[in-house]
């Protein structure tokens, strides 16, 4: 570890290269308000553009600025990681390279920190510049997934956020594959605050978290805090067979005391389906949790750095889960 490092700025990026640039330079004016010494750990997520070599360039010949460079593509939240596994500040900040989270609310994290409180999250109440079905489906994952689990994961954040060293040291010792920060931090505790801002429109580039991975995230942010949906199979499948007893008595009485024609080959049919329908459903939920049984069995590392610089290999973190 570096010595008497006070900030250590955590900056995941994948294919960022036309944003990283200003990036840089708005952190480095951030930091330098300060009067704190601090280091800049960009983590290459196995990007396919300039970004890894813009950084490696300014590593050169600015001491703060350190590159991880990925053997390849391992995901946003390994990647920060990452960077927490290297961090060697007091105090470590979490920030995308994109800008849509402003730089300059580090200040107030910092302030938040001095004041006592080991977590300071970022907490959007307002966000520019993206679709009403992103602001709706996000404002949706963040209330199921707080209803979903037994901790107390704050709505409307994102990775962007100040976590003290003592946070971090606890979150090295975490060395699950599906990881979900943010929920991690949550579930560690400590003293936490938010500190509101209204989230910027990105600057250029598009969005590293499509339909797709939003979709993963959400699965592995709740099957990692919570097993409520096995159990919601339990209550309903309980539900669907009472339903079916009462039926089946129904078609009893029918036949027994009335002359009425039981017509039943659409309602079999029917209801074939639809139970049917939800056995794979809750296939499909019993799955997500024995597919992630099978990734933590594995035990394979969670990333494999190729290359970094600005930071000796000696300084390397050695824990399981990593090459």
């Amino acid at each position: 570890m570096k010595a008497n490092v006070r900030y250590s700025i955590v900056v995941p990026m994948y294919n960022e290269e036309a944003v990283i640039e200003e990036t840089y330079r708005r952190l480095k004016k951030v930091m330098g308000i300060t009067g704190e010494t601090y280091e800049l750990l960009f983590v290459n997520d196995g990007s396919k553009d300039r970004c890894a070599d813009i950084i490696k360039e300014y590593s050169c010949w600015d001491g703060t600025v350190n590159l991880i460079d990925f053997s390849r593509n391992f995901g946003h939240q390994v990647a920060i990681t990452a960077g927490m596994d290297y961090a060697s500040g007091d105090a470590v900040i979490i920030i995308d390279a994109d800008l849509q989270d402003p730089p300059e609310l580090i200040l107030q994290m910092i302030e938040k920190w001095k004041e006592g409180y080991e977590v300071v999250y970022a907490q959007r109440v307002k966000r520019n510049g993206e679709s009403w079905f992103k602001k709706w489906s996000a404002s949706l994952f963040y209330r199921v997934l707080r209803a979903s689990t037994e901790i107390s994961i704050p709505v409307d954040t994102g990775d962007f956020r100040l976590i003290d060293r003592k946070v971090c040291e606890e979150m090295r010792r975490l060395p699950e594959s599906n990881r979900f920060v943010r929920g991690l931090v949550s579930w560690v505790g400590f003293r936490q605050i938010a500190v509101e801002y209204e989230r910027d429109e990105r600057l250029a580039g598009e969005t590293k978290y499509p339909l797709r991975r939003m979709i993963k995230l959400c699965l592995d942010g709740i099957t990692s805090f919570s097993y409520k949906p096995l159990k919601l199979a339990g209550y309903a499948g309980a539900l669907l067979s009472l339903a079916g007893f009462f039926y089946l008595i129904h078609v009893l009485y029918l036949a027994l005391f009335t002359n009425a024609t039981m017509k039943g080959w659409p309602s079999v049919v029917s209801i074939m389906l639809i139970f049917n329908g939800f056995v794979l459903i809750m296939l499909g939920i019993l799955g997500e949790y024995v597919g992630r049984i099978y990734d933590e069995t594995k035990a394979r590392p969670l990333y494999i750095v190729r290359e970094c610089y600005g930071l000796k290999k000696k300084e390397k973190p050695v824990k399981k889960g990593v090459i």
